[in-house]
């Protein structure tokens, strides 16, 4: 092959590449801004605190904002549902979620927090909360998720295992004669009820800081890619070299 032809080929894949880094550091630095402004926000929230009524978290408008909400109610006879897959302190373990029906509004689901799981993976039991209860706590979206694979819930003793918050999906599993909250409750740490947890938001994904950090890192491989490219384009051929 020709050296025109062979730059011609390398300047092809080089572009391709090239290409390629800068628009996988451009998604990280949109997540890194996305991220930034949900921490922003909720910190707002909780530095305020003003409390909102437990019917706000099944507004459609409100389902990716913060609250603050307060209210009374009781938890549904429905067994718990469990959130594999989570990390805390470096720990496996599962969150904890119950059934709650506010006096007013649509039920919605309560963080009630993380409890650990040994290795023989026996997961445990989520006694239900009697009596009328007053809450409080962090309206928020459920945990994100990366691409959804299968239903996201199914039956595990007398509740359900999930490996994502599908409000659909559990309305749908749990038989829910009405729509399920949008939002959840993170319930307020200062509270009795619950296990461990805190109001932490990005507690098993990346912060703003790594998306920053990873985008950087693509922008760099661009560069270095077509640096590479620009040496390769520009050295003298060695003698006897096609023309």
């Amino acid at each position: 092959m020709s050296r025109r032809g062979n730059l011609l080929f390398g300047w092809s894949l080089a572009l391709a590449a090239i290409a390629l880094f800068a628009n996988l550091g451009l998604w990280q630095a949109r997540r890194a801004v996305e991220k930034q402004a949900m921490l922003d926000a909720a910190a707002q929230v909780l530095s305020e605190r003003v409390p909102q009524p437990l019917s706000r978290a099944a507004d459609p408008q409100r389902a990716h904002a913060y609250d603050w909400a307060a209210g009374q109610g009781r938890f549904d006879p429905r067994g718990a549902l469990l959130l594999d897959n989570q990390q805390r302190g470096g720990r496996a373990g599962v969150r904890a979620y119950r059934l709650f029906l506010p006096d007013g509004g649509e039920p919605l689901l309560v963080d009630l927090g993380w409890l650990p799981l040994g290795g023989e993976r026996k997961f445990p039991a989520v006694p239900k909360p009697e009596g009328e209860l007053a809450l409080r706590g962090l309206l928020s979206a459920p945990p994100s998720v990366g691409i959804p694979l299968g239903p996201g819930i199914g039956r595990e003793g007398q509740g359900w295992l999930l490996t994502r918050v599908d409000t659909r999906a559990i309305a749908a599993a749990l038989g829910l004669p009405a729509p399920l909250a949008p939002r959840v409750l993170r319930l307020d740490p200062a509270l009795p009820l619950g296990y461990d947890r805190d109001l932490e938001l990005l507690s098993n994904t990346l912060p703003p800081d790594k998306h920053r950090g990873y985008s950087l890192q693509w922008f760099a491989l661009a560069a270095a890619v077509l640096a590479t490219a620009l040496i390769l384009t520009f050295r003298r051929p060695r003698r006897g070299a096609d023309r």
